[in-house]
């Protein structure tokens, strides 16, 4: 018997038992006289004791043991003199009586702890000793408590776990599609699912009125801090339902989320929600942090006309207040005007205001604009004294998206996006279609089978840019979480929204057939939504990126250096593929 209790489950209790562990040694203190071992495995570290009372054989094994050697122990627990409070069996070690090396080990390249000085890339390479450190693994063990609430809560609802195809067909509708050469079918491919978004859809042709699925999807797409190029969804989908159904549902299911793995009660009350039009208008964003307030405001109408070329020359101004702000020094407003400057914001500048105690106003543009001008942009955006003003202007797309980013800039440096706070919300009523300037046509905001809002339907053939998607995202703290809607379940209408897109009958039928002929036998009023599960974990675990939630994540060039992937083929499987490769210049 290798162990018979684990590195972490020793206390006081224990004291006199003999027991038997196993792990990797965390540290060896060599004192001469007396050595200590830090004994670790997944569940914690035990203290083990050489002293001159043990066997001559185990005390002359201390000098052959070294960091991440596999050893089992037996021995006896006893109280400890020095304790320590920092791990759960700091009350307790074990003196050794048997000691046996399992496995031998090199000098790890960075250190296995918390604070380790391993680099990134470094700690990608060896990941499965990344693994062994315990921010890695306890993010491994949220991810499980988390997918196991989620399939407790789904079963409790009478929703049935399905499998879908891996190896599918390939629709270039949207994301690139990851592709498969078939060598049984030479010339042909196969994609892997960026979502199993048409099998759903017919598994409720099928009469399976609820389904879910914690199911691996692919996009081949250019990655950052939360994407990969393999992500895991939690896929879900309900007949019979309206969209006030499917959001009861889900909703449910993210407090029981946060109250069973966090601990945290979420209340009684629904969720806010928020059409996307007002979110673009009010944050810039479709997925709004509300943690704080800083709404933008549009000033174009106060602004404008009063010999400031900046402002008058401009589509949109707007605004936001940030409280309390109006100490910030020349050298902190140079800071934040180069941050609206960054190439991925696109601003030329920033004016701003300030109101001092009295409630008068001083601004970077003061020379062209009266008191009472001044004032009226004050109350316009609710400034108050010690508050500061901060005014973009431009084309309105782009202000709206640079007083998004200035304003999650400001709430970061005014303490207002706080961890461990939530405010979760939905986004609904988003645009069904969106114009696409290089192919010159219209592209799914969402995908090709969100049903319109049902007042807009006869839009669909007359104003498609105008139609309104029967759609909602989940949100967390700006984060989208989530996403989904009623689907199209009629045939004719499901012909309309291919025709909207710009697909010919021919391409429609070619891409989309099967589902098509489905709708020809029934197809009952169906919808659902899809949580990114890698992004709710790392939203849980309190960081940005969802690297550590993934137990072999890609890293930005989606490269695994682990295992040296991709990587090339050998000629003879290009052969049985019928593939040649083609080198560009």
């Amino acid at each position: 018997m290798y162990r018979s209790t684990n590195c972490g489950s020793l206390r006081i209790e224990n004291v006199s038992q003999e027991v038997t562990l196993a792990g990797w040694i965390q540290k060896v203190r060599d004192l001469g006289s007396m050595a200590f071992i830090d004994l670790r495995d997944r569940y914690g570290i035990t203290q083990l004791s050489i002293n001159d009372t043990c066997a001559e054989e185990v005390r002359n094994m201390v000098s052959k043991l070294g960091r991440e050697y596999v050893i089992s122990i037996t021995g006896k627990v006893v109280e400890r003199s020095s304790k320590n409070k920092k791990i759960a069996t700091g009350e307790v070690e074990v003196v050794v009586e048997k000691l046996t090396i399992l496995s031998v080990s090199e000098v790890p390249p960075f250190t296995i702890e918390d604070e380790t000085d391993g680099g990134e890339e470094l700690r990608a390479k060896y990941r499965y000793l990344d693994l062994r450190r315990n921010p890695i693994k306890n993010a491994m063990i949220l991810r499980h408590k988390m997918a196991k609430e989620v399939r407790n809560y789904l079963d409790s609802k009478g929703f049935l776990e399905i499998e879908t195809p891996i190896l599918i067909k390939s629709t270039p509708e949207g994301a690139r599609d990851f592709v498969v050469p078939s060598r049984m079918n030479g010339g042909e491919f196969y994609a892997l699912p960026q979502s199993p978004q048409t099998f759903k859809q017919l598994l409720m042709v099928a009469g399976f009125d609820k389904y879910f699925q914690i199911v691996k999807c692919f996009r081949d797409e250019d990655l950052r801090a939360d994407r990969q190029p393999e992500f895991t969804q939690i896929d879900c989908e309900m007949s019979f339902v309206e969209r006030e159904d499917v959001i009861s549902t889900f909703e449910g299911m993210a407090k029981a989320m946060f109250q069973n793995v966090l601990g945290k009660s979420l209340g009684e009350a629904e969720f806010p929600r928020m059409t996307w039009a007002d979110a673009m208008e009010n944050y810039g964003s479709d997925k709004p942090d509300i943690r704080f307030d800083m709404k933008i405001n549009n000033i174009t109408d106060l602004a404008k006309g009063h010999d400031f070329g900046v402002f008058d020359d401009a589509e949109y101004i707007g605004a936001i207040c940030a409280k309390g702000a109006s100490v910030y020094t020349r050298k902190q407003l140079d800071a934040l005007t180069d941050f609206v400057k960054k190439p991925q914001i696109g601003s030329k500048g920033l004016a701003y205001a300030r109101v001092k105690d009295d409630g008068s106003v001083k601004s970077s543009f003061d020379k062209f604009f009266s008191p009472e001008a001044l004032k009226a942009i004050s109350d316009k955006v609710g400034g108050e004294a010690t508050d500061l003003i901060l005014i973009l202007s431009g084309d309105k797309k782009q202000v709206l998206h640079a007083l998004c980013e200035l304003r999650l800039e400001m709430g970061e440096k005014l303490g207002l996006r706080k961890n461990g706070v939530f405010a979760p919300m939905w986004v609904v009523d988003f645009p069904l279609l969106e114009w696409n300037e290089e192919q010159e046509r219209y592209t799914a905001m969402h995908h090709p089978f969100t049903s319109p809002l049902q007042e807009d339907m006869e839009l669909l053939t007359t104003d498609p840019g105008k139609v309104r998607a029967d759609a909602y995202d989940f949100v967390i703290n700006g984060v989208e979480i989530g996403g989904g809607s009623i689907r199209i379940h009629d045939r004719e209408l499901q012909q309309k929204m291919f025709k909207a897109l710009g697909f010919t009958p021919e391409e429609a039928e070619n891409q989309f057939g099967f589902l098509l002929n489905a709708f020809k036998y029934g197809a009952p009023p169906h919808g659902g939504l899809a949580f990114g599960f890698d992004r709710w974990c790392s939203m849980f675990g309190g960081t940005e990126s969802i690297r550590d939630y993934i137990a072999f994540p890609k890293n930005n060039s989606g490269r695994d250096v682990m295992i040296d992937s991709p990587s090339p083929i050998f000629d003879e499987q290009l052969k049985e593929l019928s593939l040649q490769i083609k080198k560009t210049l």
